[in-house]
């Protein structure tokens, strides 16, 4: 019966009909009735088209779940935020602003990561977790790319420094040092070099960001420090890499 009435409300000509007088009120159900209907369609495609943040705090060591203070806000103005107590995190994200997400964890250094909705998935969903090294120890920045034998930055790797960027600007009191390593093949002293000026170039790159030079130490290691002896090509990329060490967070 319903069905019936808003058809023949929506067909009436002049909005008029033979069991009413009253033009307008036909005309005023008419527009509410196209209203609702516009409303509800208008609903529906926001929530088809609405994507979703979600991710995981994770312990580097153990990969095991987090329990941690998580804050997250669109860039570069922050006018979309939120928090969070837990080891997960889901929050709605809208248009294409990048997004800028903080865990911090009693025992472990604070980290921030960048998300980018151009990296969502079929399902509407952008993941991305959040790994904790523990306190005093290194962080390696595991997407930080040289050219071979160079201390060029490559430009991929300008995400993860500018994740780096966001923590130490989130929090002016962190000093952090950058510790340049390379693999135990060549030349002992060539190897100290490039392992300098790789951190250097990193320096650079944080300070052009406006970090203060005085909070970004470096150190060179050369090949004295190395992550593993073995002489395939994954252990010497492993061996060759640059790692971060918070020495001040307050």
């Amino acid at each position: 019966m319903l069905f019936k009435e808003i058809e023949f409300i929506t067909t009436l000509s002049g909005y008029a009909c033979s069991h009413c007088n009253a033009q307008y009120l036909c005309a005023m159900l008419k527009i509410a009735f196209l209203s609702a209907f516009c409303s509800v369609a208008l609903q529906v495609s926001a929530q088809d088209d609405e994507m979703h943040a979600w991710g995981k705090v994770l312990d580097a060591t153990t990969h095991k779940g987090i329990e941690a203070h998580i804050r997250y806000s669109s860039m570069p103005t922050g006018s979309i935020n939120g928090r969070f107590i837990d080891s997960t995190f889901s929050f709605p994200i809208f248009g294409v602003v990048k997004y800028q997400i903080t865990a911090e964890a009693k025992g472990y250094n604070p980290r921030t990561v960048i998300l980018d909705p151009n990296d969502v998935d079929d399902r509407k969903k952008v993941t991305l977790n959040i790994v904790l090294t523990p306190s005093g120890e290194a962080i390696r920045l595991s997407h930080l790319i040289f050219a071979q034998g160079k201390a060029i930055i490559e430009p991929q790797s300008h995400q993860e420094l500018n994740e780096v960027v966001q923590m130490m600007k989130d929090n002016l009191k962190i000093v952090v040092q950058l510790e340049g390593h390379t693999d135990n093949l060549g030349n002992v002293k060539a190897n100290m070099k490039l392992s300098q000026k790789r951190v250097d170039a990193v320096k650079k790159y944080l300070v052009s960001k406006g970090i203060s030079k005085n909070r970004v130490k470096t150190k060179a290691f050369g090949g004295s420090h190395l992550l593993t002896t073995e002489m395939t090509v994954e252990a010497r990329n492993a061996n060759r890499r640059v790692e971060m060490r918070i020495l001040k967070s307050e």
